[in-house]
């Protein structure tokens, strides 16, 4: 989604509007930063976020020293015209401190997307040895069992077991049903949103 600059509200606050990175997948917030008109100008042209640094009092392009570049997915705009959200597929650790966010947060549900960027890191770059590399040279008919499987002794968990083993049972299911998707060319994001198409 491209943004008309003139239709924001710059004057608000002298020019410069916080804007918000989220990722893409998790949607896990990694940083603020502010933009003047013509960084966002710049991010929608080129798309890399760009921001106006306050403190070298210019134009930075988020990864230009690192080239840890945040590549724009989405661009929204806030009800009151005065602050960006900017949903992006970050290359490396966002935060200057190395770390994924500049807020720290904890993956916890988010790590599932995580998960999935291992299991597609694996298709793009086979390791070879690695699990996922031994189960694609079985083929679609192993994983898929594999999937059965899970959900079986999911179920026997759940119904004759601790929950500590249902927890490690039911990372099992996830774990090879994520794997199950991205061999048949799907991602966790289909499922999300056939679930909330159903929902509406």
């Amino acid at each position: 989604m491209n943004i008309n600059t003139s239709s924001l509200d710059w004057d608000k606050t002298a020019g410069l509007l916080p804007v918000i990175i989220q990722d893409n997948k998790t949607l896990e917030v990694l940083m603020l930063g502010y933009m003047n008109a013509e960084a966002l100008e710049k991010t929608q042209s080129e798309g890399k976020v760009t921001f106006f640094s306050r403190s070298k009092n210019r134009l930075w392009t988020k990864g230009e020293t690192s080239n840890n570049f945040l590549y724009v997915k989405e661009i929204f705009v806030d009800c009151d015209n005065d602050t960006i959200l900017i949903k992006t597929d970050a290359v490396g650790p966002t935060c200057h401190t190395g770390s994924r966010s500049c807020f720290k947060t904890e993956f916890n549900q988010n790590f599932i997307f995580e998960l999935e960027n291992i299991i597609d890191d694996r298709y793009a770059n086979p390791v070879e040895g690695s699990y996922i590399n031994k189960m694609r040279k079985k083929g679609l008919n192993k994983i898929a069992q594999k999937v059965g499987e899970e959900g079986v002794e999911t179920v026997i968990a759940a119904l004759a077991e601790s929950e500590e083993e249902l927890i490690g049972e039911a990372s099992d299911l996830v774990f090879h049903l994520l794997f199950l998707l991205k061999e048949k060319g799907l991602s966790i994001q289909d499922i999300a949103k056939n679930l909330e198409k159903r929902h509406k």
